[in-house]
């Protein structure tokens, strides 16, 4: 079985594209303490700072190479809803960015919560969150993508909510905490290598 070697300063990732091509059947929505607000035109600053506290566990970084003008053009698109999660008191703790870019399929571009809360169950209200917003009248399937960066857990949870895998990469990139996006202290459980 051949290793493929990565360039030193690169990191390598399975992605995989999971897809849910039905409706899923109506259930109660879980219980939390947890609010979705929408936030309608987020500055490129706000949106980076949530999706920092959010996605630097997991090496998050696609939407921190981007210059504000980039990021805003795509965050702001007509499209594409963004969401902050908050607690009772307030503070932002998750994020949902989902966008309809044709009007029979949706994505769930960026789904996630503070680490601090998981394994809580919070991880189900926002799914639940994001499938009513997701399957909206026209819908025919609705598109997620994970990778072996993010929570462990975050593959099988697609599937127990429904999502089936459909197709498999292998992505590299230079290491986030080396070019400067995310500190270098940034998800200890990945090693970092010179």
């Amino acid at each position: 079985m051949p290793i493929a070697p990565i360039t030193r300063g690169e990191i390598g990732t399975i992605v995989t594209l999971l897809e849910m091509n039905a409706r899923p059947a109506l259930r109660a929505m879980p219980a939390s303490e947890l609010r979705l607000k929408r936030w309608v035109l987020p500055t490129a600053e706000k949106y980076r700072q949530l999706f920092r506290r959010v996605g630097e566990p997991w090496l998050w970084f696609s939407r921190l190479e981007l210059t504000d003008a980039e990021l805003i053009g795509v965050i702001q698109r007509p499209v594409t809803q963004i969401f902050a999660v908050e607690d009772k008191t307030g503070i932002e703790v998750g994020m949902l960015e989902i966008a309809h870019p044709e009007p029979d399929w949706c994505s769930l571009d960026f789904i996630g919560l503070i680490p601090e809360l998981s394994g809580k169950g919070h991880g189900k209200w926002l799914m639940a969150q994001a499938m009513a917003l997701a399957w909206r009248p026209g819908v025919k399937q609705v598109r997620v993508h994970t990778c072996t960066l993010d929570h462990p857990g975050a593959l099988s949870f697609y599937v127990r909510e429904g999502f089936s895998a459909v197709d498999r990469a292998i992505e590299t990139f230079p290491d986030p905490r080396l070019t400067g996006l995310l500190p270098r202290h940034a998800a200890p459980q990945i090693p970092l290598i010179t």
